[in-house]
């Protein structure tokens, strides 16, 4: 490759900033050979129209080829057309060089997004705080020591780990310290260091089967299933999932829950079942799992605190910034009980693999300068709007439906009349309406007799812009089926 660096054969010395890589054999006439490089590279694509070449001088310095050798070879190429110079702009591919076609096959074109995107877990994107992230970057880069630019801890950074621990505290109620956070990349990176790779922290063979909603993400039911884990499905209803039946699993040590708002149903597990979750690990020497996944998106009641906070050492903590503020940060937290801290580390391995260093420090600064308060207050706010205008549309088109799920969250459950569910998602998907139904988050192996299944939508009302959102909500009244 050329240096950096180099003269233009008719300009001063100024730096290009342009590297070139060209094959040439190690016999034969040089100057041939390099025009012969240089054909081959326009003509195949490599070299692009347009694509500026560094200066003779360091191409010639680069293959140890002459001054001379290296400025006859452009001088011929520009007089065959393939290359154009001009004073003071350098030599370049000619743009009438055409390369020829690649015979690599094209990969198939995306298809073309839904016409409204009523999915649930999707943040508005729109709304992402750039400007006071990009502030928050800046402050924290000035500010941040030589050894942050070296290999990452896997613990995390200090910095993230201090503030989190405050802000933790604050507004969830969570009890921990620093040192009993771990910083990870999100809720599945963390259910990987638990469960799965060369050394989980909760071996699968030695801790057995999870408890886990009969009602969640099937996306974790198979990243469990590929770790090894199997999982025991508990009832759920409107005071969230039914603790009492834990008793009935001797072989079960471990529930994952999300106690501040169930997912997708709604709601919050009632604290009479907060306690006997607690009491249950306690009992068992086992472990709560509590996915905090969007506790701080409550609108018409008292927030719910973290069941963290009834034993620090019996309830793993798991939170991140994918709802808050992006699913593209890729920052996750893990609050844990002092005797897995060691067994996270050792899952992490010596350096930090997966979250940006700078990327924490910017959180750090954007949490401590009050910039994650004030935008989730005003996403509070935005989303609140959002579902009363979601409230409002089925309230006049759709009156029978009714909806739940709506004290907290980023989506609602619509409830539908037995055997509809699945003439409804056709209908939607006719009508380009990214929809999802209540039975794709079922637990295959719920029995019916403890739970019967129920149609319905799983409505998310934060993606779409603000110009669309009321189109979609009439998608969304268009297809559901009148009143029986």
């Amino acid at each position: 490759m050329t240096d950096t660096r180099g003269t233009h054969p008719s300009g001063p010395a100024h730096p290009t900033g342009h590297d070139l890589h060209l094959d040439l054999p190690a016999t034969g006439g040089r100057r041939a050979a390099l025009m012969a490089a240089l054909r081959e590279a326009i003509r195949s694509g490599r070299l692009a129209p347009g694509t500026r070449l560094p200066p003779y001088r360091a191409l010639a310095a680069d293959l140890g080829l002459a001054r001379n050798t290296a400025a006859e070879a452009y001088a011929e190429l520009v007089a065959e057309g393939w290359l154009t110079a001009r004073q003071g702009s350098g030599t370049t591919v000619a743009e009438r060089a055409d390369p020829a076609p690649s015979t690599r096959a094209r990969r198939p074109s995306r298809r073309p997004g839904p016409a409204h995107d009523l999915r649930q877990g999707r943040p508005d994107a729109a709304s992402f705080p750039r400007t006071a992230w990009l502030a928050a970057a800046r402050r924290a880069l000035t500010a941040a020591p030589n050894e942050a630019f070296g290999p990452g801890d896997p613990h995390g950074r200090r910095e993230l780990r201090t503030v989190l621990a405050d802000y933790l505290a604050r507004a969830r109620g969570v009890r921990t310290d620093p040192d009993r956070i771990v910083i990870c990349s999100g809720f599945a990176h963390a259910l990987r260091l638990l469960f799965d790779g060369a050394l989980p922290a909760l071996p699968p063979a030695e801790h057995g089967p999870l408890a886990v909603e009969a009602y969640g993400l099937g996306f974790h039911r198979e990243l469990l299933a590929a770790a090894g884990v199997a999982t025991v499905p508990l009832p759920i209803d409107e005071h969230g999932a039914r603790a009492g039946e834990l008793a009935r699993h001797p072989e079960v040590r471990t529930a994952l829950l999300t106690p501040a708002h169930q997912f997708p149903t709604g709601g919050p597990l009632h604290p009479g079942r907060r306690a006997a979750v607690v009491d249950w690990a306690r009992g068992r020497g086992g472990l709560v799992l509590e996915d905090d996944y969007d506790g701080e998106f409550r609108y018409d009641r008292q927030p719910v605190g973290a069941v963290q906070g009834l034993d620090p050492e019996r309830v793993v903590y798991l939170g991140s910034a994918s709802k808050s503020l992006t699913p593209a940060l890729r920052l996750g937290w893990m609050v844990l009980p002092d005797h897995l801290v060691d067994r996270v580390l050792a899952a992490k391995g010596e350096r930090e693999g997966w979250a940006s260093a700078l990327e924490q420090l910017t959180l750090a600064e954007f949490i401590d300068s009050g910039g994650y308060d004030r935008h989730v207050r005003r996403m509070r706010r935005r989303y609140r709007d959002r579902r009363d205008q979601l409230v409002a549309a089925l309230a006049d088109r759709a009156p029978h439906v009714a909806v739940s799920g709506i004290a907290a969250g980023l989506h609602a459950v619509l409830r539908l009349e037995p055997g509809t569910e699945r003439s409804v998602l056709k209908a939607a998907a006719y009508r380009g309406l990214a929809v999802e139904g209540l039975a794709d988050y079922r637990h295959p192996a719920i029995d019916e007799a403890a739970m019967p299944a129920v149609d319905g939508l799983v409505v998310g009302y934060a993606t779409p812009p603000d110009h669309a959102y009321p189109a979609a909500l009439g998608a969304l009244c268009d297809i559901l089926p009148p009143s029986a």
